[in-house]
């Protein structure tokens, strides 16, 4: 994706937060240059990958498949092996957007839909081997109730719904009839490593440099920061 398209896809996003009556904390704000001059006190946020995530999971049509995530609480890799700690993000899906179908492969994980549209999650169960399966369905607690379904049935979440999804349960989803701010409370580990997608997924590649950065990516952390 190109720079400029990214800055305006986090201020957008940034706004759909703060229609809902969310906060973000304060270096969610930093520019660059900021947060290079506070790198050493925000070590923490840095090495746990917490901040901006915008992506267009390869495909090169963002509008059509892509997510803007923003990563909250998070934890070091050390905490990581010794399996303390927990993740929390939020999530921005816009109207029909996709978030193509995938499974994690550790610990279970809240989807909330914390305001806006409807939030609209397709699910599919797995074999014996954790994988895709088209005819296996499941069973997923909703709003703390357990609920079964089959396969690709469609559970459409409204403002302060949510699903507890668990290894082996497959979803994707997307925002129905706007865009819809998305909470993910989960077992703290590594996203990229630790999620399986049905489909394969294209590189994401390299930013197009053709502005500044307003604000850095989780990504940039390595080049910008060191």
């Amino acid at each position: 994706m190109r720079r400029s398209r990214i800055n305006t896809v986090m201020a957008e996003a940034a706004e759909v937060v703060r229609s809902q009556g969310l906060h973000l904390p304060p270096w969610a704000w930093w520019s660059p240059a900021e947060f290079m001059a506070r790198r050493d006190s925000a070590r923490g946020v840095i090495e746990a990958g917490c901040g901006w995530e915008v992506t267009d999971y390869g495909t090169g049509d963002f509008d059509r498949s892509g997510l803007v995530l923003f990563t909250l609480r998070n934890v070091t890799p050390a905490d990581r092996a010794q399996g303390t700690g927990y993740a929390e993000r939020l999530l921005v899906s816009r109207q029909d957007q996709l978030s193509p179908m995938r499974s994690h492969t550790h610990g279970a994980g809240d989807i909330i839909n914390r305001g806006g549209a409807a939030l609209v999650v397709e699910l599919y169960g797995s074999d014996d081997r954790g994988g895709f399966a088209k005819g296996r369905g499941g069973r997923v607690l909703r709003d703390g109730i357990a609920c079964d379904f089959a396969p690709g049935d469609r559970i459409r979440l409204q403002p302060g719904e949510s699903l507890t999804l668990r290894p082996g349960d497959w979803h994707a989803f997307w925002g129905e009839g706007g865009s819809v701010l998305i909470g993910t409370v989960s077992t703290a580990g590594d996203t990229a490593g630790d999620t399986l997608f049905r489909d394969e997924i294209g590189p994401f590649g390299p930013v197009e440099e053709d502005a500044s950065p307003e604000h850095l990516l989780v990504s940039d952390y390595r080049s910008w920061l060191g």
